[in-house]
């Protein structure tokens, strides 16, 4: 059967090319209904050949699911996020559901970019949404909730009807803490990211501080931006102070910190202990040795798209707030205070 150029195949087209009727082709396609395993092999190769793919919005209109869910995410050039989709989208398929993920090579985002993706994704009739952006505030997410089932992903979240997973950030900034404590340091530098830029990584930096505040030890805070700017924090600072470790909010500004140190021929741990947040992807390779907090991303994402389909199949209908741990990772970067 010959079609226009450029139009999309339908069963019509599946069904000539196969040399079955038209119901024998939406049987074998759906899965519904009996059809011979000649049948369907015919049907799958005929569908193949023409690259068939069904229509998932009109399929919708009928059946009122599509079968999709929405994911948001902050920056995809980020690794944790990258490792966050990738987890979100293995669970989805394993339960027979299709994502479609937006988001923006941006990192100095405003609301109106997320807010923009937000309703795109929407406007697709997702059947429910799992938003990992945290600069989108709350009341920018509460007016779709009773429009789409949404989970919150990395940041807890109490708006109402709202479930959220998230790791445990205070835990990691103390543990953080704790194990440089150990090792001896009294005077710590706490890189404290702005909270409008991350309230994770905000609130890993304040448990830090006051861990080590209340261990009676001097906490030195280093403000920042983001964790992008590490570095520019670290070296106007780093040749005049008596700070013997510094405490990084990622694993990449972790990075950015030790090419300071080399540039100032100085290196960790033998001047300053570093440590890190993350501990996942190449920056966690045993070769770097980080010494960091390792956040549980897959799980993250694989509880946050289970909460959300088990919401939309009707297994629960109670918003919940889960919290992971995450690990430490006893690196090569920190080791016992020795600078005066």
């Amino acid at each position: 059967m010959a079609r226009a150029r450029g139009k999309a195949p339908t069963i019509l087209d599946i069904a000539a090319e196969a040399g079955v009727s038209k119901s024998a082709v939406s049987r074998a396609l759906s899965g519904q209904g009996e059809v011979s395993p000649e049948t369907r092999e015919k049907v799958e190769r005929a569908a193949s050949k023409l690259g068939y793919v069904a229509n998932a919005m009109a399929r919708g209109l009928v059946s009122s699911r599509t079968k999709t869910v929405g994911v948001l995410v902050r920056d995809i050039t980020r690794p944790y996020y990258a490792w966050l989709q990738v987890a979100m989208q293995l669970a989805a398929e394993e339960r027979g559901y299709q994502t479609v993920t937006a988001t923006s090579a941006g990192d100095d985002l405003g609301v109106a970019d997320p807010l923009r993706a937000l309703r795109h994704l929407v406007s697709l009739q997702i059947d429910g949404l799992v938003v990992a952006s945290p600069r989108l505030p709350s009341e920018q997410i509460v007016p779709y909730i009773d429009r789409v089932p949404t989970v919150v992903a990395c940041r807890r979240e109490t708006s109402r009807g709202v479930t959220s997973v998230f790791c445990d950030n205070a835990d990691g900034g103390r543990t953080l803490a704790d194990h440089l404590l150990g090792l001896g340091h009294e005077r710590i530098a706490i890189i404290l990211v702005d909270q409008q830029y991350s309230l994770s990584q905000h609130a890993r930096g304040i448990a830090m501080i006051e861990r080590v505040r209340a261990a009676g030890k001097q906490a030195v805070v280093w403000e920042a931006g983001n964790d992008r700017g590490a570095a520019a924090v670290v070296a106007p600072r780093i040749d005049d102070t008596d700070v013997t470790a510094i405490m990084c909010p990622t694993d990449e500004a972790v990075m950015a910190v030790l090419e300071v140190l080399r540039q100032r021929g100085k290196s960790a741990p033998e001047d300053f202990a570093v440590t890190g947040f993350d501990g996942f992807g190449p920056l966690a390779a045993p070769y770097l040795g980080i010494t960091t907090f390792r956040q549980p991303v897959e799980e993250l994402g694989r509880t946050s798209i289970d909460l959300l389909l088990d919401r939309l199949e009707g297994k629960t209908h109670q918003d919940r707030l889960v919290e992971l741990r995450g690990s430490f990772v006893e690196g090569r970067t920190a080791s016992r205070g020795q600078r005066p």
